[in-house]
This record gives structure tokens, C-alpha cells and sequence, in this order.
């Protein structure tokens, strides 16, 4: 009788911490993740000493620790419920957290047994025997705990492929496969520090199963009823395993890649509205020089017209690429539309992104195909603060000094020379 009572005093331990912990990432808007992160950490302490010293009874003879079976696998849950409203860099925190607080808790027990202490009380002293105990197991519980995480971030994308949108079946599917893995691998520092035996290692996998059968039912209710929909912010990335190893990673590049031009790679004219007029506006902001080159090919619809649309898509391509190999690397360079291409040069003078502009058309020229031989393009460059005060000014002087460059005969750049020179400001560069 008392292994079904058991039963239903760990189903309720688990519901108890459930309800918390989901309250509190509910509330994270209004809250912040700081309670929720706190009462974790707490949580952490606290089966990681069940784990080692507490065991219960089930029936058909389990044995089981109500820390490993409700309060290890909630944790993990609860992770995994972090990550589907928020993102791998979010739930990266809480375990970089336990796991230096608990190297940090190994290291200072270590210091600390060497103090001359005082005897307060008779028979009363400090057990580091079981501070080393506890900090070993802890230790090893989070590192553990780290690879989990990564597997059930991992496993749940690719689950989709598998089950599609079936929530339930997806987190109980990937919570049983990870908790299996998670079980074995704590059982063995388990094993090795408190001599445990194999039994714990059985009935603490099957109690596990059910522990996630349980709150992958309670998940899918908070994500169905309590918060059905997500509230995911773009944050700038970090380099490190949970960004490489996620499959989050790849949809946030995907989402990035939006804004290339899927015929040469440039950035497209989208991106030119959003980070080229945004690098122009923190350079005047900061009184810093920056030049926008326009590049316009010459002749192009007789070359599409002469030799196919499909050649003018190479010659395209081939074009981009000289840009690219012309521009310094952190240079912008975006297909503004048709045959028509921006540079946007940071931190140079007017003299110099002349030069710029100069080496771009000088490439392109002596690039020759064999099948449609050389192409040539027309440059109009203008400069913040010596030409104009914002990027629409901006855009419209060189613009407009393309246009020059054209009506000169094509093959040229046009741009300025220094404010201090006494010739024109405006200078042509033929070819040849």
C-alpha cells in the first residue's frame, strides 16, 4: 500500500513544482527570468542531495529518489519549455550558472576545512566529508546536465521531421530518449562516490519514464492553454557550442539570408534601406567619413540582348564578385537592382574611395570572357559631410555624378576631389 502512496506523493511533488516553476516563467515579462533562474538553482541543491541519500519504494519493486525522478527531470523539462518560449542563448545561462556556483562551492569547501574553527555546541561540527560528497556529485550532475540540454534542444528540432507538429508526442519523445542517456550518466558518478547499485540505476530509469509521461503532459497544457503562443526576441549572436550546435542557429541564419540577392550574393536593396542608410546615419552621428559608390553597367541591355539573359546572369555574377574582390572587408556591397550595385565605404576620403572606385571599374574591365568578352561599368561616388548630410543626400549626389559618368562616354568614375584642392571638386577618370 505504501508503494502506491508513494506513487501518487511523487506525482503530486511533481505537479507542486511544475506549478511554480511555469507561474514564474509565465510571468518573465513582468518578472524578468530572475526568480525563475533563482528557484532552479535552488531546486538544483536540493535533488542533488535527494539523490544521493533519499530512496522510496514503488510497486513491483522500484526504487527510486524522489530527486532524481521529480526534481532532476522537472529541471530538464522546464529547460526544455525555456527554450521553445525563448531560445537555446537563454537557456545556456541558468546552466553556466549552476555549474560555476558549484565549482565555486567545491573550491571554497576545500579552503575552508583548513580554518582553526570554535566549537559552538557539543557534538555540532562541520561535515566536509559530505560537502565534498555533495560538491562532486553537483559538479558532475551539471556537466551532465549541459550535454542534456544540448541533446533535447538538438533532438526536439529534429523531432519535427519526424512527428511534425504533434507536441505531446514530441517532447515525450525526446524527453524519454535524453532522461535515458541523462540516467546512465549520473548513475555512474553516483555509482562511484556513494557506491550505489544497480537497482537505483533500473527503478530510477522507470520512474523516470513516468516522471516524463507526467510533465509532458503538464508541458503541452501550458503551451496549449496558459501561454499558446510564443514571444521570441532577436538577440545579436554568441559564438559558442548551444549556437552551433542548435538547430535554432540555422533558422536565425536562414531568416539573415533574406536579405541576400539570390543571383550575385550582394546584399539586396532591402538591407541597403535598413544597414546601409543605418551605417551612414551613425557615421554622421559620429562625424566619421563614409562614401557610397554606385555602379551601373554599361550597355547592358544590348549585352542581354546580344548573347541571352542566362549570360547576362554570369556576367552579373562575375561582375560581384570583381566588387567584391576590389573592396576592403568590411566594406558593404549590395545589388541595389538590375545591373546596378552600391558600395558603402566606411572610414575613407573622398581621394581614397576615388581611388576605390577607380580599382573596382579598372578590374571589371580586364576581366574578359572568352564566349562575351569584357564588360565595363560606370561609377558615381559621393561623400557624407564633403557632399552631403544624410544618406538620401547622399544617395542622390552619387546618383546623380553616375549620370555624369555616363554622359561622359561610360567607362569612368566620377567623384570628389578634397574640399581644400582649388580645382573643380568634381573630377572624371576615363579608362585606358
Amino acid at each position: 500500500m505504501s508503494e502506491f502512496a508513494n506513487v501518487m506523493l511523487l506525482a503530486g511533488d511533481a505537479v507542486i513544482y511544475f506549478a511554480v516553476l511555469s507561474t514564474l516563467l509565465r510571468f518573465r515579462h513582468r518578472l524578468g527570468l530572475g526568480p525563475f533562474f533563482c528557484a532552479l538553482g535552488v531546486m538544483h541543491f536540493l535533488e542533488t542531495y535527494l539523490a544521493s541519500i533519499l530512496y522510496v519504494d514503488l510497486p513491483f519493486g522500484i526504487i527510486t529518489s524522489p530527486g532524481s525522478t521529480v526534481l532532476f527531470t522537472g529541471k530538464l523539462m522546464m529547460l526544455l519549455l525555456l527554450y521553445m518560449r525563448e531560445d537555446a542563448k537563454v537557456v545556456r545561462q541558468p546552466i553556466y550558472g549552476l555549474l560555476i556556483g558549484n565549482v565555486l562551492l567545491f573550491a571554497l569547501a576545500f579552503v575552508m576545512r583548513h580554518h582553526f574553527v570554535v566549537d559552538l555546541a557539543q557534538g555540532r561540527a562541520a561535515d566536509f566529508g559530505f560537502l565534498d560528497e555533495m560538491g562532486s556529485l553537483m559538479v558532475w550532475g551539471t556537466a551532465v546536465l549541459y550535454f542534456d540540454c544540448l541533446l533535447i534542444i538538438i533532438l526536439y528540432e529534429q523531432s519535427r521531421a519526424w512527428l511534425g507538429d504533434r507536441l505531446y508526442a514530441r517532447v515525450t519523445l525526446v524527453s524519454a530518449l535524453v532522461m535515458s542517456f541523462d540516467q546512465f550518466a549520473f548513475f555512474a558518478g553516483l555509482h562511484v562516490l556513494t557506491g550505489a547499485g544497480w537497482p537505483v540505476l533500473i527503478g530510477g530509469w522507470i520512474a523516470k519514464m513516468g516522471a516524463v509521461a507526467l510533465y509532458s503532459v503538464m508541458v503541452w497544457a501550458y503551451l496549449r492553454y496558459w501561454e499558446p503562443s510564443a514571444d521570441r526576441r532577436h538577440v545579436p549572436h554568441l559564438a559558442d557550442v548551444f549556437e552551433t550546435l542548435t538547430y535554432r542557429e540555422r533558422y536565425e541564419d536562414l531568416l539573415a539570408r533574406t536579405g541576400v540577392d539570390a543571383l550575385t550574393g550582394a546584399l539586396d536593396r532591402g538591407f541597403l534601406e535598413s544597414r546601409g542608410r543605418e551605417a551612414i546615419e551613425q557615421a554622421t552621428a559620429q562625424d566619421r567619413p563614409i562614401s557610397l559608390l554606385l555602379v551601373d553597367v554599361d550597355h547592358f541591355k544590348d549585352f542581354n540582348d546580344r548573347f541571352g539573359h542566362a549570360a547576362g546572369d554570369v556576367a552579373l555574377k562575375r561582375i560581384c564578385r570583381n566588387i567584391g574582390a576590389a573592396i576592403r572587408s568590411n566594406d558593404l556591397l549590395f545589388r541595389f537592382g538590375g545591373e546596378e550595385f552600391v558600395v558603402i565605404a566606411e572610414g575613407i576620403s573622398p581621394e581614397q574611395a576615388l581611388a576605390l572606385g577607380e580599382r573596382i571599374r579598372r578590374r571589371i574591365a580586364a576581366d574578359v570572357d572568352n564566349n562575351t568578352g569584357s564588360v565595363t561599368v560606370s561609377i558615381g561616388i559621393a561623400s557624407r559631410a564633403h557632399d552631403a548630410p544624410d544618406y538620401d543626400a547622399v544617395f542622390a549626389v552619387a546618383d546623380r555624378r553616375l549620370y555624369e559618368a555616363k554622359a561622359a562616354g561610360r567607362n569612368c568614375t566620377v567623384g570628389e576631389r578634397s574640399a581644400s584642392s582649388t580645382e573643380a571638386p568634381v573630377r572624371l577618370i576615363q579608362a585606358g
